[in-house]
């Protein structure tokens, strides 16, 4: 496996470019750490700065060649200044999409929006696991997967809004995106207003939580 320090030269590429372009850009890559890589996502501002560095928690410890990288171990959450104004922006990577504790301490971090960059098929169950985690957290959520030509992949990148019910009262689909199995460029239109007042007045995600009963969440290895 090939690793990049975080300041490195393929790193700092992507720098350049979010300051060209003039927009945030997440770069996932290898990262140099002792005792062995991390599985880490960079988000730049539009300015190039580095906002953001994620590791990811859930190793798949399982299959090589993961299972000989360091696993991160905490979910940041840091504020993106974009032309939109201030979004709090987390990450999860591929399998901590899998544990809804990774979204839920993300949302309870104060994330508004949660970035996935994925590396595996993204069929109907999972792309429902999605959807939840952007219900029942109230954030905003959006997965970059890699195409179909990839091996074990199929594309089908999808981004989901929380908000269920609109001014009419009436359930609505929470889907924003969703791309074919090829390579494309999907554009996501999340209204920040719209979240935000959602969160303020609704009673899901994390305002109504009883955590005083959840301790076996975090007891032992969960065989029991």
């Amino acid at each position: 496996m090939r690793a990049d320090p975080a300041d490195g030269s393929f790193v700092r590429r992507f720098a350049a470019l979010a300051a060209e372009l003039r927009m945030a850009v997440a770069v996932t890559y290898l990262e140099v750490w002792p005792g062995g890589p991390r599985n880490t996502v960079t988000v730049f501002d539009r300015r190039g700065e580095a906002v953001l560095t994620y590791a990811k928690v859930h190793a798949c410890a399982f299959e090589e060649p993961e299972a000989h990288l360091t696993p991160g171990d905490a979910f940041p959450v840091a504020s993106l200044d974009t032309a939109a104004g201030p979004v709090h922006v987390g990450a999860m990577i591929c399998f901590d999409r899998e544990f809804p504790e990774a979204a839920r301490i993300l949302a309870l971090n104060g994330a508004e929006l949660i970035l996935v960059p994925n590396a595996c098929p993204m069929e109907e169950n999972r792309t429902g696991q999605l959807r939840a985690r952007a219900f029942e957290n109230m954030v905003a959520v959006a997965l970059a997967n890699y195409p179909g030509s990839h091996d074990d992949c199929d594309g089908h990148s999808v981004a989901f809004h929380p908000c269920v019910y609109g001014d009419d009262e009436g359930s609505r689909d929470t889907l924003v995106a969703r791309a074919g199995e090829g390579e494309e460029v999907r554009l996501a239109h999340f209204d920040l207003g719209e979240l935000r007042a959602w969160r303020a007045r609704e009673v899901w995600g994390v305002r109504l939580r009883r955590p005083d009963l959840y301790g076996r969440l975090v007891e032992g290895d969960g065989t029991g």
